[in-house]
């Protein structure tokens, strides 16, 4: 019998495709009107803070993180988390959230932002976004708006408007 272990890696071209049809499925189309979208469109993700869950050769999820910034303040934008439906509930979603955030720690980043349910993301140490320090750039429920940082006190000092960090 094959070894069906979980494994997880950064993230490469080669997986581009792959993550597209994953994310195709689990989101739709409608998916590219979502403010949290038009923040990635045009910004490349970093690879060496995205990560792929395998299973054998089968891409069964896929997390990106790509630049922002909350006013002055360089941020991470994480998404979209995709996991296939046959393999939901498994922790595999908070383990690709989990190694990006730790990746993201060690590269020297200090602040993760994500539109998301807070019950998940609440035990990855996300914690929602005072309604009067960050404006995102587009329509976006405010309970959902959430950041978690890398390092204590990241976010005290950050304000203004959520925009696309041009690399």
């Amino acid at each position: 019998m094959a070894d069906l272990s979980l494994t997880l890696a950064p993230q490469t071209d080669a997986d581009l495709p792959a993550i597209e049809r994953l994310t195709e499925r689990a989101f739709g189309p409608g998916r590219y009107a979502r403010s949290a979208y038009r923040l990635r469109e045009g910004v490349p993700a970093n690879a060496s803070l995205s990560f792929v869950a395998c299973v054998g050769t089968f891409l069964v999820g896929a997390n990106q993180m790509t630049p922002i910034r909350c006013g002055d303040t360089p941020a991470l934008l994480l998404g979209p988390l995709t996991v296939d439906p046959a393999f939901r509930s498994g922790g595999i979603g908070e383990a690709l959230v989990k190694r990006s955030l730790d990746a993201a720690r060690d590269a020297g980043h200090t602040l993760v932002l994500l539109v998301g349910d807070l019950p998940y993301y609440s035990r990855m140490g996300f914690r929602p976004v005072p309604e009067t320090q960050l404006t995102f750039c587009g329509p976006v429920d405010p309970a959902r708006l959430l950041y978690c940082e890398l390092v204590p006190g990241a976010f005290a000092a950050v304000s203004g408007t959520v925009t696309k960090a041009w690399v």
